[in-house]
């Protein structure tokens, strides 16, 4: 006798969970141009690889006769797959089912804890959140008999953060979020959400308009404007879900599958010595005029590899991953475009940003082009200041080797926030660099006003003593001093640091493993 009955109806019960919440919930799900849970993870993993784990979790009802009458999926979906055949943990909510939230086992398949966060643990595999739900409801009190103390249950966001510290974690908010996986969508190393599609808060417009009397769109409070251009809450944004898709796959190609590894290598066909010659003209002879920083990157990376980070918030600043020569390396470079200048924003994005590369073993490139702090009493009350130097607390905690390409300007506070001082301290720069505590300009009018003031013609002693000071400040006088490590022609950018970064290699084997930093950030 066999037990063929007993596979047959776990083969049916599979069968009615991919169902999702049936035929009318996806087609309306569908009808607002979103795929289901089970459609987004075909779609982000290899094909063909997915193995589902808790398929039969769900309600079930029985007959008098002990047969399943109805069966009603677990609202989560989660399983193990491969990115460019290296496996992951994955899961995400079906919002097709009481809009994705718990249905209340004790122990949850993922979501807010759970298995898939302890399989990505244990395993020391990346961790993919597909985040489409809206977390606790107030019936569950009328469901259980009593109010829950927040955080109660066997899983909480104890798990969530031991994996920070571990392996790559990616949130993508496919939909409407709030509450708990709300949170859950920021415990992640990179987060991206879907334009026009997404939204992200605390608390949806129901509850803000009880609470303040003021009716808000989900776009108005935490559309993609918000929680990516203007609150930095989201890193990325696409324009699709398979735009999302895509850049999912192309981040975590940057990245080791846990911090005992090294960065992945990949072929490079890009010549290690190509040598741009608009790079001899990129940067303007007027220190006052702007210039496309992300060509200049462009001109010195791999070809088409920079994966930029934040793009459209703190905009001062440009984070990303690139390569050169095929390995792995951070890009930290300041836009011109937006002054160059550090405000409270790009503080921020660039003391996470080096968090993020120093965690993975990922060696940082600085091009700088930065004339300062941003100051005025806004700027003060942004608290510029604690931002400012909470970046350069960070910097100066990475195990990372660091490379300073001073590219125009460098000073003050934030200058000294590009430079590895507690490293190599290993600057190279090009003949249109300038630095120093201040810019000449306003620079000269502080320090010598008394002079300037007692002067015949005080306007033309000004501009004497900025030309005085001018020559001294040439990068040649302080190249001949070793006080910069080497004036380079801008041509020979990339192959002078392909050189030494694929000489580092050594030092990144030396140091594989979990970053335990001590002290408490400014």
């Amino acid at each position: 006798m066999s037990w063929l009955p007993e596979i047959e109806e776990i083969h049916r019960r599979r069968r009615l969970a991919e169902q999702c919440g049936g035929a009318e919930a996806v087609a309306r799900h569908h009808a607002g141009g979103k795929l289901t849970v089970r459609e987004r993870i075909d779609r982000v993993l290899d094909p063909g690889s997915f193995r589902e784990v808790g398929k039969l979790a769900g309600r079930a009802s029985y007959g008098r006769d002990g047969k399943l009458a109805a069966f009603e999926p677990a609202p989560y979906v989660m399983g193990l797959g491969r990115i460019d055949r290296r496996p992951v943990a994955i899961g995400g909510e079906d919002y097709t089912i009481r809009a994705g939230t718990g249905f209340g086992s004790d122990r949850r398949k993922g979501g807010q804890g759970g298995f898939i966060e302890d399989l990505a643990w244990d395993y020391r595999i990346p961790l993919i959140n597909l985040v489409d739900g809206t977390g606790g409801t107030v019936n569950t009190a009328k469901r259980k008999g009593y109010t829950v103390v927040p955080g109660y249950g066997q899983d909480g966001f104890e798990r969530s953060v031991d994996l920070m510290g571990i392996v790559p974690v990616v949130s993508a908010v496919m939909g409407t979020t709030a509450g708990g996986p709300s949170a859950r969508a920021l415990l992640c190393h990179w987060s991206i959400m879907v334009r026009g599609q997404s939204q992200i808060f605390a608390a949806g417009p129901p509850v803000v308009e009880r609470a303040f009397g003021t009716k808000v769109t989900k776009e108005e409070l935490g559309g993609a404007k918000i929680s990516a251009d203007t609150a930095g809450t989201i890193d990325n944004v696409a324009e699709s879900e398979e735009d999302c898709f895509r850049q999912i796959r192309r981040f975590l190609s940057y990245l080791p599958q846990n911090v005992w590894e090294l960065p992945p290598q990949v072929a490079c066909d890009d010549p290690v010595d190509r040598c741009e010659g608009a790079l001899a003209s990129i940067v303007p002879r007027s220190n006052r005029q702007a210039y496309n920083m992300r060509r200049l990157i462009d001109l010195v990376v791999d070809r088409d590899s920079l994966f930029e980070i934040q793009g459209t918030f703190g905009r001062a600043v440009i984070t990303g991953l690139a390569r050169m020569g095929g390995r792995v390396v951070g890009i930290i470079a300041n836009n011109p475009m937006f002054g160059g200048i550090m405000d409270y924003k790009a503080a921020r994005k660039q003391a996470h940003f080096v968090e993020l590369a120093d965690m993975f073993n990922v060696p940082l490139v600085f091009f700088a082009d930065i004339p300062g702090f941003m100051i005025g009493p806004e700027s003060e009350a942004n608290a510029v200041l604690r931002e400012g130097v909470r970046a350069r607390y960070v910097g100066l905690q990475v195990g990372v080797p660091v490379f300073t390409v001073i590219v125009r300007k460098c000073y003050g506070m934030a200058g000294g926030g590009v430079i590895d001082r507690r490293g190599l301290n290993f600057k190279i720069a090009w003949p249109s660099a300038e630095w120093g505590s201040l810019p000449l300009e306003g620079g000269v009018k502080a320090a010598y006003r008394r002079e300037i003031e007692s002067a015949p013609d005080p306007a033309r002693r000004e501009r004497e003593i900025e030309e005085e000071l001018r020559q001294l400040a040439s990068p040649f006088r302080t190249a001949e001093a070793f006080a910069v490590e080497d004036l380079i022609d801008p041509r020979e950018t990339r192959p002078y640091l392909c050189q030494f970064i694929e000489a580092l290699q050594p030092r990144l084997k030396s140091q594989p493993g979990p970053r335990l930093k001590a002290g408490v950030r400014p």
